[in-house]
């Protein structure tokens, strides 16, 4: 399976997302369109930036632009609520891909495997959405939503610390052809700041994508630039994601070297 926009075109290896906690320079979507970038994502309608410059895409070209949302909430009447939210603010019928976010280790799994994706594929058979997805940190919790069959996208972290999902997730998810979009790239920026053992180069954030998109199972990496020269220095990637293996073994040998004994940092409690 691959992501499509509505004129069945595969999306590109980079997708844009929106900046937690910081403001994205509002020209950044327009710019990335322009640069061959179709997959835009935004955890809530709070993410301004992201949805004004969406607006105007999508007004002039939807079917070249795939929309992807989500919720937290575990409710069917609040996930329709948000649904019916993002439709009416872009003016659009359908959603592309719909994640039921973050799902975690305290969740009721009977909850979600039930009501929340059952909800989100009764969407899909209605035309509203396009997609079931789902996002998680935690390795377990994505090998037992590929095992459900009811996930049709994973978002899922992976990066050069980050490497754990290569043992089960990642194969899984190529075995059952669940395309994977990665995000935390960057390790949240970590993995651009250097380590006091390394005495080689540091890797820029198109390294950190070009790394995640080496991995067959992972169909695109997510980039959240808060300003346009963060953009364009990663545009590189839509035109050349080749990794030979000296570097990749480099990067791994740094990324090892960042995620330390896994315990510096709070994304590590998700394993």
């Amino acid at each position: 399976m691959q992501i499509t926009t509505l004129q069945n075109k595969t999306v590109a290896p980079l997708g844009l997302a929106s900046v937690p906690d910081k403001d994205m320079d509002p020209r950044c979507p327009g710019r990335a369109a322009a640069a061959g970038i179709d997959y835009f994502f935004f955890y809530n309608l709070s993410y301004t930036s992201m949805i004004d410059g969406l607006k105007p895409l999508l007004a002039e070209r939807r079917d070249t632009i795939a929309v992807a949302t989500g919720s937290l909430s575990r409710g069917r009447s609040d996930l329709r609520s948000y649904l019916d939210q993002v439709r009416i603010t872009l003016d659009t019928e359908v959603i592309d891909v719909f994640y039921a976010e973050w799902i975690r280790p305290d969740d009721d799994m009977d909850q979600v495997l039930g009501e929340v994706l059952d909800e989100l594929h009764r969407w899909k058979e209605q035309g509203i959405i396009r997609y079931v997805g789902a996002s998680v940190h935690n390795r377990p919790l994505a090998l037992a939503l590929l095992a459900s069959d009811k996930v049709e996208v994973l978002m899922h972290r992976y990066n050069m610390a980050h490497r754990g999902a290569e043992e089960a997730v990642l194969p899984t998810a190529l075995q059952l052809d669940v395309p994977v979009v990665a995000y935390t790239c960057t390790r949240w920026g970590s993995l651009l700041q250097g380590h006091d053992a390394w005495t080689g180069d540091i890797p820029a954030a198109s390294d950190c994508y070009r790394y995640s998109l080496d991995h067959p199972a992972i169909h695109l990496a997510l980039t959240a630039p808060a300003t346009l020269e963060e953009l364009e220095q990663n545009l590189d990637i839509l035109h050349n994601q080749s990794l030979d293996p000296t570097t990749k073994r480099r990067w791994e040998e740094y990324g090892t070297l960042i995620y330390g004994d896994g315990r510096d940092a709070f994304e590590t409690k998700w394993l």
